[in-house]
């Protein structure tokens, strides 16, 4: 399908007309707009407002491992250090054959103070 041809000097001559129209009207205030001008008083530009500077992301915070020692309500008994995991195995085993609780072994991890 073939689009309507728009006829450019039509709507220039349309235009045109409307501005005259309306010049008419507008005469008046052009003139006030202008002597304001003139008289020395110099409009302002409004200044861009100030852009709010992205927020810096927070780095997570550094973990240390730790083996901890847990009974079977998830307490945690004792903490040993990571590379002393054979100590906390040994604590464990202790603590299930002296009374009818199981403890286990499990990673703690702990967030380190700067």
């Amino acid at each position: 399908m073939a689009r309507k041809v728009i006829n450019r000097r039509e709507l220039r001559e349309q235009s045109d007309a409307a501005e005259a129209r309306g010049a008419g009207a507008d005469d008046a205030e052009v003139e006030a707009v202008e002597g304001e001008e003139e008289g020395g008083k110099v409009k302002k530009k409004k200044a861009a407002p100030k852009r709010k500077s992205r927020a810096k992301s927070t780095e997570p915070a550094r973990l240390k491992l730790f083996w901890g020692v847990f009974n079977q309500a998830s307490k945690r008994i004792a903490k040993y250090d990571f590379t002393q995991k054979k100590q906390a195995e040994a604590k464990a085993a202790e603590l299930s054959a002296g009374g009818k609780n199981q403890h286990f072994v499990a990673k703690v991890k702990e967030a380190v103070e700067e």
